[in-house]
């Protein structure tokens, strides 16, 4: 799934629609893919504690799934950086966790949203996943232009997940075409999608900050979307 981070006032609706889809899953673990917002490092850096803390209750960490992620040498590593903080993975959690009882959680942090670490990221989780993980990509769409400018930047974005098209995507967010502060982190996804042979997207929801707070001059866009079978 990919899911907007804002304050629940603003995107919790747009993320609501993505996480009605899973109800009733078997899911056990959610990775939650994140952008660094306060931190800038190269590597790819996966929490390395026991747990979050959320007013809902402790979340705890898959560990047995890191040290399977982190078996390869290369930019994925254990720590802390770029998770003091993180707003684009605290407020995803409380969702998995009114939805699933004892659900785990993976919290994986892109310093550098490259080309080189989302292939990364992807193939490790690709290779570990089954159907009893739930792989979200953590992700506002553009900020701060006008509202009509923004939609136009962001029916870029909803685009290429539509057609699964991660390179596309990719070069537009390179080229400041189009923008998403998590732009790495749904490429990652679509990419881990394709390596499962997932090959379906469909877009839930789309909006702006604009919606809720009646300021359009400079808004945030929303977007959830779900990648299956």
């Amino acid at each position: 799934i990919v899911v907007p981070h804002a304050g629940y006032k603003y995107s919790g609706r747009i993320a609501a629609a993505a996480y009605n889809t899973i109800k009733g899953k078997k899911i056990e673990t959610a990775v939650i893919l994140s952008p660094s917002h306060r931190e800038y490092f190269r590597g790819i850096c996966i929490y390395e504690g026991d747990s979050y803390l959320t007013p809902l209750g402790e979340a705890p960490v898959n560990t047995e799934l890191r040290e399977l992620i982190l078996q390869k040498k290369g930019p994925v590593f254990k720590g802390s950086q770029g998770h003091n903080a993180e707003h684009a993975v605290e407020v995803q959690i409380p969702f998995f966790q009114t939805i699933f009882e004892n659900i785990k959680i993976l919290p994986v942090v892109i310093g550098e949203q490259s080309e080189e670490n989302i292939y990364e990221i992807s193939s490790r989780l690709a290779e570990i996943a089954d159907d009893s993980i739930i792989v979200a990509a953590s992700s506002d769409l553009s900020h701060f232009y006008p509202k009509v400018k923004a939609a136009e930047k962001d029916s870029l974005v909803e685009k290429y997940i539509r057609n699964m098209d991660y390179s596309g995507m990719q070069e537009c967010l390179e080229a400041s075409i189009c923008e998403a502060c998590g732009g790495g982190c749904i490429t990652a996804l679509m990419r881990y999608s394709r390596f499962r042979k997932i090959n379906k997207s469909k877009i839930l929801a789309r909006g702006d900050s604009g919606d809720i707070s009646g300021d359009n001059r400079e808004v945030v866009g929303y977007l959830s979307a779900v990648f299956y079978e």
